[in-house]
């Protein structure tokens, strides 16, 4: 039986990582992961690539981590209207300027996706999907579209970010997980999300709301050049 901590899309929100953090730490786990997109968005890039790599977690590479490690114009998210996208490219903007040299290189040489094989069950970390960093996964997710991933990509145990949003589906014997937000959670609630996967016989997952110093978070935000709208979903966990 393993124990694995496993979260995603932390965004800048050092307050975010180090309670949760500091909440697996209270748990018996036997590996920390992330699942890609440490920076965009807030107001701590460097902060968080730092306890990322002082704390040795293996981390696969997001969206975001490769348009800033990369310095590319956009992020390639999906933006749904003009005033969105335009908030995004302010937010990488500001991230490529505010992030060092050695972490961007950080950044660039994160892998794409994690392998581990645990009581005979391949697992696959990811970011958006195996076919792309910035594909998302949502649990409405067209079954058929999630076989031909598995088929192509072979795994029993799939799991990833980029949504924001937490699930565990069953998709004929192969299992998807998806370990919401740290950082920037879009489920309606402002506390850090993260998910405790314990794999054996079965699989449980379990997911970890954690309540963090958010006001200080969104503070930081408004208190630079970010756009102020970034503070605002910090607050109330809604974009």
């Amino acid at each position: 039986m393993m124990r694995l901590a496993v979260f995603a899309d932390v965004h800048s929100n050092i307050h975010a990582l180090k309670a949760v953090l500091e909440d697996i730490a209270s748990k018996e786990v036997d590996e920390i992961i992330c699942a890609g997109d440490l920076v965009g968005y807030g107001a701590f890039p460097n902060e968080v690539i730092e306890e990322i790599k002082n704390s040795n977690i293996k981390t696969v590479m997001g969206n975001y981590d490769d348009g800033v490690g990369f310095q590319r114009l956009i992020c390639g998210c999906d933006y749904k209207d003009a005033k969105s996208q335009d908030l995004g490219e302010k937010s990488i903007l500001w991230t490529k300027k505010n992030t060092s040299g050695d972490n961007k290189e950080f950044l660039r040489s994160l892998p794409h996706e994690l392998y581990l094989n645990i009581s005979g069950r391949k697992i696959k970390i990811v970011h958006g999907s195996p076919r792309r960093l910035n594909e998302y996964l949502f649990e409405d997710f067209p079954e058929g579209e999630l076989e031909k991933i598995f088929s192509e990509h072979p795994c029993d145990i799939l799991i990833c970010g980029h949504t924001h949003l937490p699930y565990k589906r069953n998709v004929n014997n192969k299992i998807i997980i998806n370990v919401g937000s740290v950082g920037k959670p879009k489920n309606g609630s402002p506390d850090a999300m993260y998910a405790l996967i314990e794999i054996d016989n079965e699989v449980k997952c379990e997911f970890i709301s954690v309540k963090y110093d958010y006001e200080s978070a969104a503070r930081a935000i408004e208190e630079s050049e970010l756009p102020d709208e970034f503070a605002e979903i910090i607050r109330t966990g809604k974009s």
